[in-house]
């Protein structure tokens, strides 16, 4: 029984085959931005620390919902009370309680972005961090950036045909290599980042709304494509 050549791992000399890699690399506006949103508190007993970080974590949790749908998403992360201990004569005594809670907040609307954290920044021992800039998982700019690999590994591979006077016979095997933003949401560098800490009540004027400019994100698709051709015309 004759093997099909077409099956043959590396090609024979009737049936050639051409192995080529198609990339694509995307720069688009980012579509959501996150902020890290930290608050703090100090008593001297637990409870007035607790008190007051419930009291402003309650402020923030308020003020970013107030802004309905631009905020996607908000989450608690972290929270703690830990105690701050002094030496006293040969043993310890607790000096003061800190308490602190963690929230991420991200957005669509980066008019908005600029405005909320502003307000944020000018609350009571608030600090915000950010932006970090991203696109979603289901953005179609990941569909783009694979398309666009596809048919660059179809002209590689065409190109490379047509110099030995052959053309493309037929696609043999079509590996995907990836393609995501450059660097993950979490990971993401900020750009212009915003890193600030609200000491007081804030002045009797609010203060203008950050001037925020969205950073552009890099989409990359890599594939492997293997082709069959025809006999070269050597």
């Amino acid at each position: 029984m004759t093997q099909d050549p077409t099956h043959q791992p590396y090609g024979t000399p009737e049936v050639p085959r051409v192995a080529v890699r198609g990339e694509a690399r995307l720069e688009v506006d980012p579509e959501i931005a996150r902020i890290g949103i930290t608050v703090t508190a100090r008593g001297t007993d637990r409870r007035t620390a607790l008190e007051d970080l419930t009291r402003r974590n309650n402020a923030v949790l308020d003020l970013v919902k107030s802004y309905g749908d631009p905020v996607e998403k908000l989450e608690t992360g972290t929270f703690s009370i830990t105690p701050e201990l002094t030496r006293h004569g040969r043993g310890e005594r607790v000096r003061a309680y800190h308490g602190r809670v963690h929230l991420t907040a991200e957005l669509t609307d980066f008019t908005t972005l600029g405005e909320l954290t502003t307000r944020l920044a000018d609350l009571e021992l608030t600090q915000v961090d950010g932006p970090w800039w991203a696109l979603r998982p289901t953005s179609p700019a990941h569909g783009e950036a694979r398309r666009q690999a596809v048919l660059e590994a179809v002209q590689r591979a065409r190109e490379y045909a047509q110099a030995l006077g052959a053309d493309l016979a037929a696609l043999v095997e079509l590996a995907d290599l990836g393609a995501e933003n450059a660097t993950p949401l979490a990971m993401a560098a900020p750009a212009g980042m915003l890193r600030t800490m609200g000491y007081g009540a804030g002045d009797e004027t609010d203060a203008p709304p950050l001037d925020l400019e969205p950073q552009r994100q890099t989409v990359y698709a890599q594939v492997n494509a293997r082709f069959t051709m025809t006999v070269p015309r050597l």
